[in-house]
């Protein structure tokens, strides 16, 4: 028995891809058998594999995006079409990824709401980045449109939009005119720079980054996938405050 549980256990460690030379169809047939019975008896095996799978998937995920922060480092923080709220001149900048009709990105919004009025030195980069179907795309292409006509409006613009139903270019336009900003305005600037380059660039990123959702972030030299709330977040900050990374 001895004997058939490591052979069983070597065969799971080194795949039967590897061994295939070694063994003839009686045997590898013997060793799945072995394999299925070991598996079935002690099925918490799986769920050990898996989580060594994901763990190690995100740490690769997570040097990936290391080395992409550093090599985009101007593209990622200082790109002159993304507006920041907050302290523009913040020692630390925070960058998030989001789409307009992302339902994690409107309750994230409180989140970073709160970490600017706890913290002064935060400069909140919101990198527009509408991944959601066509009415993300055009309600970004407004929101594009009132970066550029009306910048100091767009805060406003953009907590008003996160905080209601769902976006699209009608909805983003009513909720530009109900800031005082004229719809001819928008619709001249919407004709004129239409927020392509912009978005394709943060595809670009987003590809480069791993990041395949939103709200995802950038602080310091690290990626933060997902909705973590504002403690995971003020940590973080609060580190790249004292050392420029979020693990000192």
């Amino acid at each position: 028995m001895k004997f058939k549980m490591l052979l069983a256990a070597t065969a799971l460690s080194i795949g039967f891809s590897g061994a295939a030379h070694a063994f003839d169809d009686k045997e590898k047939d013997e060793i799945g058998k072995i394999v299925r019975e070991y598996l079935l008896a002690h099925p918490e095996t799986l769920i050990e594999v898996q989580q060594a799978y994901e763990k190690k998937q995100a740490a690769e995920r997570a040097e990936q995006a290391k080395t992409a922060v550093k090599d985009n480092h101007d593209a990622i923080f200082n790109a002159s079409y993304d507006l920041a709220v907050g302290n523009p001149k913040g020692k630390v900048t925070v960058v998030e990824f989001f789409d307009y009709n992302c339902g994690y990105c409107k309750r994230a919004v409180g989140d970073m709401d709160a970490i600017i009025k706890a913290n002064p030195e935060v400069r909140f980069v919101l990198k527009e980045f509408p991944i959601l179907g066509q009415d993300s795309v055009d309600a970004h292409k407004v929101s594009n449109a009132v970066r550029l006509v009306a910048p100091e409006k767009y805060g406003d613009f953009h907590r008003a939009l996160m905080s209601g139903e769902h976006a699209n270019e009608a909805r983003a336009v009513e909720v530009a005119k109900s800031l005082g900003i004229a719809e001819d305005a928008l619709r001249a600037k919407m004709t004129e720079a239409p927020n392509d380059e912009s978005v394709r660039d943060a595809y670009q990123l987003a590809t480069k980054l791993g990041i395949t959702g939103t709200p995802s972030y950038i602080i310091g030299n690290e990626a933060v996938f997902g909705a973590v709330g504002e403690e995971e977040l003020a940590k973080k900050i609060t580190s790249v405050e004292q050392c420029g990374k979020t693990v000192c």
